[in-house]
C-alpha cells in the first residue's frame, strides 16, 4: 500500500483534459479564478493541484463539479498571450484526493491527500507489463498514429503504475476512462485494466482497418463508375446524343408527364422509372422497363377528338363515298342524332356482313370520316392466337401489347372508328382463342375496363366505335354475335352497280389513267355489257377491274396515236375486253311443257335459273341431275309428294308413277346450287310435264312448297327481281310473306315487273299454265 500526507494547495479545475503523474504538458488558462490560483502557486513552491471537471460547460465549478481525485504538479513555466491567456507548462508528480475543498474569492484551494506509490514491480506485475508492452506494440502497428520512439520509452520503464499511466496517456480514451484509471491505486489493477483497454481497441482498429478497406474499394469502384460515365457523357455528347441514359430518363419523365394517365397508372409509371434509373444498361430487363414506360405514355388515355355533330353534313359525306346502304348510313346517322342530344353515348358495335366487294371496308372509313374521328383498321384474317388481341405478358422476350391497345396508339385518341376487319375468318389452336378474348373488348358493358396482358392496368374502350366485317356470320361464334348490332348488305342490283360505276369507278380509274371527258367517253350501255357478260358478282371488284382495263387499252390507243379521243359502245367493249365471260338467263321465246322459270339468290346476286322435267316410260324411278344440293333434292321430294296425292285434283293418272321415270334437270351441271326457294317452280314444272300444259314464257317465280302445297316466304326477292328483269321476264309468282320486301326493289324495276302475291300451289298452277287442264 502506498503512504499519504496532508496538504492544502491552489486549485486549478481542467476541462476536458487529465494530467497523469509523470506526464509534462502544456495549459492555456483563461478563467479569472485559475490564473490567480497559478500565481498563487508561483509564489509557494511552485506547486497545483489539477482536478478535471466533470461538465466542460461549467465556468465557476463547486466542488461536486469536479472529480476528487487528480495531480499533484509542478508549474515549470508561466507565459503571457497577447490574448490574455497564460500558457503554462506542468509536470505531473502524484496522484491526490480532495479532502477539503475551499472557494476562495481570488481562487480555488483544497485540502488533498498525497500519496506515495512504490515503484519495486513484483512477479506479477513483470509478467502483466511484458503483456502490456506486447499488446500496446501490436496497438502502434494497427493505430500508426504513436511513433515507435514512444514504444521505445515506454519499453525502458520498469515502474508498473508509471508504465501504466504513460500507456493510458497515449491511448484516445474519454475523460471517464482515463479518470478510472486515474482513481486506481493499484499497479497491478492500473496495468490489468490497460491491457483489457488496449486489447478491445485492437479490435476496433481491426475492424475499422476492413471498413476503410471495404469504403476505399468502393470509393475507387464509385470514382471509376463516375469517370467512366463522364467519359461516356462526353462521347456522346461529341456523337451528338442526349447524355445516354440520364437523357432517356430525362425524356421519359417528360413523356409521362404529358400522357396525362390516370393517378393510379402515373404512379406505376413513375415507380417503373425509378426501377429503370437504378438498373444497369446491360441489364436484359432494362429494355423491357423502357418499353413499358414508353407505351404507357403513347397510348391516348384522355385525348379526345371533338364529334362533328352535323347530322347534314355526315349525310352528304356518306352519299358521296357510297351509293346505295341506305340501312347502315340510317345507322350511322341515328348515332349521331342521340350524340347530339345527350353529349354521352357508349360507343355502337356494328357489324357490317355481306358478300366480298361490296364496300364494307370503306364504308367504316366513310363512317370515321362522317364523324371527323380517328380511323384505324386491324384486319383478324387468319389470326389465331389469344396473345394477338390481349398482348403478351412481360415476362416473355419480346413481349408486346395486342393489337387492340396497339391500334389506339396508332389512333392517336380515345374515341376512333375502330374497324376489326373480316371477323368470320379467325381461328383457334394450342394458343388459345382469340374470339373468346374479343368478347371483352366488343361488350359495351365490360370494354370500359379492357385488361391487356403487357399493359397489366385496365384501359377505357368504351368510346371507341367499333366496326366489324363479316362475309359470313355462321362462322361467328354465338356469343361474340351476341354482342354485336349486325347490319346486312345483301350486294348490289344491276341498277346500283351502273350508278357505281358511271359516279365512283370509272371516274377514279380515268384520274389513275390520267384521262379525262374530252380523252374517253364510256357509254351506259358499255358499261351495262361490261356488268352483264365480263363479272358475275355481288359487289363491284372485278367491275372495278373491268374499267381499269378499258382505261389502260383506251391510253395505249391515245398514245400510240391511233385514236385523239376514244369512245367506247356496247360493240368496242368486246373488242376491248374480249369474248363474254359470263351469260345471264334470258326468258324463253316460247311458252314451254315441263320447264319453268325459277328465280335464285347467289353470291354474285339474283339469276334467272329454268327447271326442266322429262317423262320416259319406266317404273316410276326419280332422278334428280345439275350439281343440286340436299335442300333442292327434298324440294323436287316434296313436290312430287304433293302431285301424288293431289293426282285427282290435278287430273292427273294416280298411277303416273309406276308407269313413268321422271328425270329433273336443271341446266348448267357444273354449278352447285341449293336453297329453299325452288320449291314451287318443280312442282309447276312436274305438273306441266304430266298435264300437258305449258308454263307462260314471261312467269318467273320463286317460293318454297309444303306437303300441303301451302308457298313459304324465301330471301333476297330484291336481287331476284332484278335477274327477272335483266331477263326480260314481265310477271313475278312470289310468296304472300314477301309483300312486305316489295318496298327494297328500285321504282325502275318495280314499274316494268307484275308481281303475284300466292299463299298456296293452286294460286301458282292459275297464274304460270297456259291453255286448259287436258
Amino acid at each position: 500500500m502506498s503512504n499519504s500526507e496532508q496538504r492544502t494547495l491552489p486549485l486549478l479545475p481542467l476541462r476536458g483534459l487529465l494530467v497523469y503523474p509523470t506526464m509534462v504538458l502544456h495549459l492555456d488558462v483563461g478563467r479569472n479564478k485559475s490564473v490567480q490560483a497559478l500565481e498563487r502557486a508561483m509564489v509557494e513552491e511552485h506547486e497545483i493541484f489539477l482536478a478535471t471537471q466533470k461538465e466542460i460547460s461549467v465556468d465557476e465549478p463547486s466542488s461536486e463539479d469536479i472529480y476528487h481525485v487528480g495531480t499533484l504538479a509542478k508549474v515549470k513555466q508561466m507565459l503571457k498571450l497577447p490574448n490574455g491567456t497564460i500558457r503554462v507548462l506542468v509536470e505531473g508528480l502524484r496522484r491526490g484526493e480532495i479532502s477539503e475543498f475551499h472557494d476562495r474569492d481570488e481562487y480555488y484551494e483544497a485540502t488533498i491527500d498525497v500519496r506515495e506509490e512504490r515503484h519495486e514491480a513484483t512477479v506479477e506485475e513483470q509478467a502483466l507489463m511484458r503483456n502490456v508492452l506486447e499488446q500496446f506494440e501490436q496497438y502502434i502497428k494497427l493505430s500508426k498514429k504513436i511513433s515507435q520512439e514512444t514504444f521505445a520509452s515506454v519499453s525502458d520503464i520498469i515502474e508498473p503504475g508509471r508504465m501504466a499511466d504513460i500507456i493510458a496517456s497515449h491511448l484516445p480514451l474519454k475523460i471517464v476512462q482515463k479518470q478510472d484509471i486515474l482513481e486506481t491505486h493499484s499497479p497491478e489493477e492500473r496495468l490489468n485494466k490497460i491491457l483489457r483497454i488496449l486489447s478491445n481497441e485492437k479490435e476496433v482498429l481491426g475492424l475499422e482497418k476492413k471498413i476503410g478497406q471495404r469504403v476505399k474499394k468502393s470509393m475507387e469502384k464509385t470514382q471509376k463508375e463516375y469517370y467512366l460515365r463522364e467519359q461516356m457523357k462526353a462521347i456522346q455528347k461529341e456523337l451528338g446524343d442526349k447524355e445516354g441514359k440520364e437523357g432517356e430518363i430525362a425524356e421519359l419523365k417528360d413523356k409521362i408527364a404529358k400522357a396525362q394517365m390516370p393517378e393510379a397508372i402515373e404512379e406505376k409509371a413513375y415507380k417503373e422509372l425509378g426501377r429503370y434509373e437504378k438498373m444497369p444498361a446491360s441489364s436484359a430487363e432494362s429494355s423491357v422497363i423502357r418499353n413499358y414506360i414508353e407505351w404507357l405514355a403513347l397510348i391516348p388515355w384522355h385525348k379526345e377528338t371533338k364529334d362533328l355533330l352535323d347530322i347534314h353534313r355526315s349525310e352528304e359525306i356518306l352519299d358521296e363515298d357510297h351509293y346505295g346502304l341506305e340501312k347502315v348510313k340510317e345507322r350511322v346517322l341515328e348515332y349521331l342524332a342521340v350524340q347530339e342530344l345527350t353529349n354521352e353515348l357508349k360507343g355502337p358495335i356494328l357489324c357490317l356482313a355481306g358478300p366480298p366487294g361490296v364496300g364494307k371496308t370503306s364504308l367504316a372509313r366513310s363512317i370515321a370520316r362522317s364523324l371527323d374521328r380517328n380511323f384505324v383498321r386491324m384486319s383478324l384474317g387468319g389470326v389465331r392466337d389469344e396473345a394477338e388481341i390481349r398482348g403478351h405478358r412481360r415476362t416473355y422476350v419480346g413481349a408486346m401489347p395486342g393489337r387492340i391497345i396497339q391500334g389506339m396508339k396508332k389512333a392517336g385518341s380515345v374515341n376512333p372508328v375502330f374497324l376489326l376487319d373480316e371477323i368470320d375468318k379467325m381461328a383457334n389452336d394450342f394458343r388459345g382463342d382469340p374470339s373468346s378474348a374479343l368478347l371483352e373488348v366488343l361488350d359495351p358493358e365490360q370494354n370500359n375496363t379492357f385488361s391487356d396482358h403487357f399493359i397489366e392496368e385496365p384501359y377505357d374502350l368504351s368510346k371507341v366505335m367499333f366496326v366489324t366485317t363479316a362475309n359470313n356470320i355462321s362462322r361467328i361464334p354465338g356469343p361474340l354475335m351476341d354482342r354485336m348490332e349486325v347490319i346486312h348488305i345483301p350486294g348490289y342490283t344491276e341498277v346500283e352497280k351502273l350508278e357505281i360505276a358511271k359516279g365512283y369507278l370509272l371516274p377514279k380509274q380515268m384520274k389513275d389513267h390520267g384521262l379525262n371527258k374530252s380523252r374517253l367517253q364510256v357509254k351506259e350501255e358499255a358499261i351495262l355489257k361490261a356488268i352483264r357478260y365480263y363479272t358475275r358478282e355481288a359487289g363491284v371488284r372485278n367491275l372495278e377491274r373491268q374499267m381499269a382495263s378499258l382505261c389502260r387499252k383506251a391510253a395505249k390507243m391515245i398514245v400510240s396515236g391511233q385514236k385523239k379521243r376514244v369512245v367506247l359502245t356496247e360493240n368496242t367493249v368486246e373488242q376491248m375486253l374480249g369474248k363474254p365471260k359470263f351469260r345471264y338467263g334470258k326468258a324463253e321465246e316460247e311458252d314451254q311443257i315441263g320447264a319453268a322459270t325459277g328465280l335464285a339468290y347467289t353470291t354474285a346476286g339474283g339469276d334467272t335459273l329454268t327447271i326442266e322435267v322429262s317423262l320416259s316410260p319406266g317404273k316410276g324411278k326419280l332422278t334428280l341431275t345439275g350439281k343440286l344440293g340436299d335442300v333442292m333434292k327434298e324440294s323436287a321430294q316434296a313436290a312430287f309428294s304433293y302431285i301424288r296425292s293431289k293426282s285427282d285434283e290435278l287430273s292427273i293418272d294416280p298411277a303416273f308413277n309406276e308407269k313413268n321415270d321422271i328425270h329433273i334437270h336443271v341446266p348448267e351441271g357444273a354449278i352447285p346450287k341449293d336453297g329453299p326457294s325452288a320449291g314451287i317452280t318443280m312442282a309447276t314444272a312436274l305438273i306441266s310435264a304430266l298435264t300437258d300444259r305449258p308454263v307462260r314464257k314471261e312467269v318467273g317465280m320463286t317460293g318454297e312448297i309444303t306437303l300441303r302445297g301451302r308457298v313459304l316466304p324465301i330471301g333476297g326477292l330484291k336481287e331476284k327481281s332484278m335477274s327477272a328483269h335483266r331477263a326480260g321476264l314481265t310477271t313475278i309468282i312470289m310468296p304472300k310473306d314477301n309483300e312486305k320486301d316489295l318496298e327494297d326493289i328500285p321504282e325502275s324495276v318495280k314499274k316494268d315487273l307484275t308481281f303475284i302475291a300466292v299463299s298456296h300451289l293452286d294460286e301458282v298452277l292459275k297464274h304460270a299454265l297456259a291453255g286448259e287442264k287436258k
